[in-house]
């Protein structure tokens, strides 16, 4: 797989075309992982070019480790794969997220859930040099797991391998069922002792093991010194012996496969979710809410509906994330009491990440939402762009201020929800052609952003539209600021709407005279503006009342006959 894009079943000698022109590295182990489930079928359920004949193993031999085809790794597209990487701590995350909600497979509440068996293999030697683990002894080993919460046992005899790791396997099932038992019949055991297995091989520190990670005779394109070799190795596997003309694998072989992988059983277990009405938990015109406490109210209906199927989980805590209007209708899940919560909280954002990787294997669906709404009359001065909900409130405030101070300025104010449609088209299928970005911000037009992430995203995102960066501006975030009000970091940051207002008047100059007479005399203004409203929040330690409370009526849409401006929001979800 790693190296042959022709010739798959070697019924010639290889030559130099029968080789990929590129050998990337095989250290993870896809390989084989691979070869089983097509031998058993397993991947045409979901890959059918991948079925199990001449032209699904050519397929799976040719574009392994190449663009389109199977990485090195098993990743998330490998059918049955949850984890795709090799740290433990990782890998453990992950198998506690599989457990979550599946009381039958053998990692927390063991009441709801089933529970994690944790088989450490300690062979005291990694890619290069020792593992932690293996320059511990035995007392070391036993003290360190048992400080953890767990009860250890090792298996270390060689040449009894076969029967201590079943009988420990046996033993330990015994122990999680004993546990899960007393959890049951309302007589829980205090801070459970949950079991591992320590399986101690003999480890031999090998020079130049780091070899092991990368591919052997590399040569093997252009050089017969490497291919010759290849030939021979790979010919030492006698093919012809193993498959039949047609590349089905001979009887004696396909008596060895199990078939549990082709059933439906098997991969069945996915339960759509009942997701909640979210038109039934908006707001009403004029009036306010937390944008996060909404997206609360849902969550704790959606847990309601699915209280099987849906959990949270909450890197630092649901308060910090201001999702805490959720603990109404659920509670946060502790492994050592008997909160029953469908909210893990937990520190670290990676063991969050493999909990829900473990826990949750389904693709989000596609939706196209756009609303509009532009004066196709007029041309505009400026464009202004928003991404992310507060910088998108200050687009709305600064057009109030540009009602009130620059009458004469046009502006086309867009708020962009997915930013991959930024993107050049040939980069991206969500991007925009040039056409429809036209459409947006114009061919010529200043465009000025407010972005609540770091300006060089969108700098990237943006490289390679025509023209595009020559009458562009980005607003981000540059560091400044630390724990403060909202307001302040607006401020400190250069995304406040008297920036935007100020980019825009700036803009707008630039195209439209009427601006540009009394462009000095509205700049310094908004500067000495913006500067009372930050001496005030220093002074008082809080935002100046009415900092949020925007009011924006149509005869502010068009002032009078004089003024327009064309709020623009366009939703834009994939």
């Amino acid at each position: 797989m790693i190296f042959l894009r022709n010739n798959i079943l070697l019924k010639r000698d290889l030559t130099f075309d029968d080789i990929k022109p590129h050998l990337l590295e095989p250290g993870h182990g896809a390989p084989g992982v691979l070869a089983c489930l097509w031998l058993e079928d397993s991947l045409s359920t979901f890959w059918p070019k991948y079925s199990r004949n001449y032209e699904g193993l050519f397929n799976l031999i040719t574009t392994f480790s190449i663009p389109g085809g199977f990485p090195s790794h098993i990743n998330a597209q490998t059918p049955g794969a949850i984890h795709e990487v090799g740290e433990l701590g990782y890998a453990l995350s992950v198998a506690f997220g599989a457990a979550m909600d599946n009381p039958d497979l053998i990692c927390i509440d063991p009441v709801k859930t089933g529970a994690v068996l944790p088989i450490l293999h300690i062979n005291g030697f990694k890619v290069s040099e020792r593992t932690t683990y293996g320059a511990m002894d035995d007392r070391e080993l036993v003290s360190f797991f048992v400080g953890y919460g767990y009860q250890p046992c090792m298996v270390e005899d060689m040449e009894n391998i076969d029967r201590d790791l079943a009988t420990l396997l046996s033993w330990a099932i015994s122990e999680i069922h004993k546990i899960q038992h007393a959890m049951c019949s309302d007589n829980p055991i205090i801070k459970p002792r949950w079991p591992v297995i320590l399986l101690c091989t003999p480890g031999n520190i090998i020079e130049g093991s780091f070899q092991s990670h990368q591919v052997p005779l590399p040569k093997a394109k252009s050089d017969e010194r490497h291919l010759r070799p290849l030939d021979a190795w790979l010919k030492s596997y006698n093919p012809q012996g193993l498959f039949q003309e047609d590349a089905l694998p001979v009887e004696a072989v396909r008596k060895l496969i199990p078939s549990l992988g082709r059933k439906r059983e098997s991969y069945k277990a996915y339960i759509p979710l009942d997701v909640p009405d979210w038109r039934l938990l908006t707001i009403r015109k004029v009036t306010q809410e937390r944008c996060m406490k909404c997206v609360g109210k849902f969550l704790g209906e959606a847990i309601a509906l699915n209280s099987k199927t849906l959990r949270i989980f909450s890197p630092d805590g649901l308060v910090s994330n201001k999702l805490d209007v959720i603990l109404e209708c659920t509670s946060c899940n502790f492994q050592w009491d008997m909160s029953g919560g469908h909210v893990i909280e937990i520190l670290s954002k990676y063991t969050c990440q493999g909990m829900l990787q473990g826990y949750t294997h389904c693709i989000a669906g596609a939706s196209v939402r756009k609303f509009a709404s532009i004066d196709d009359d007029i041309n505009p001065d400026v464009v202004l762009v928003s991404r992310g909900v507060e910088v998108t409130f200050e687009v709305i405030a600064a057009a109030s201020l540009l009602c009130k101070r620059c009458l004469n300025l046009h502006v086309w104010a867009v708020n962009i929800i997915d930013l991959i449609v930024l993107n050049h088209k040939c980069a991206h299928p969500h991007a925009l052609d040039d056409e429809q970005f036209n459409m947006l911000f114009t061919e010529d037009r200043p465009v000025h952003f407010n972005y609540h992430g770091y300006p060089i995203e969108l700098q990237g995102l943006l490289f390679g539209r025509p023209g595009l960066m020559e009458h562009v501006t980005i607003a981000g975030y540059k560091g400044e600021g630390t724990t403060t009000l909202p307001f302040d970091m607006m401020l400190c940051n250069n995304m406040s709407r008297f920036d935007f207002v100020i980019a825009a008047i700036h803009g707008g100059s630039r195209v439209n005279p009427k601006v540009a007479v009394n462009v000095h005399i509205e700049i310094s203004a908004l500067r000495h503006k913006a500067k009372k409203v930050q001496d005030y929040i220093y002074k008082h330690g809080e935002d100046p009342e009415g900092t949020y409370t925007i009011i924006l009526l149509k005869h502010i849409l068009h002032y009078e006959g004089l003024f327009s401006i064309s709020l623009g929001v366009w939703l834009l979800s994939f």
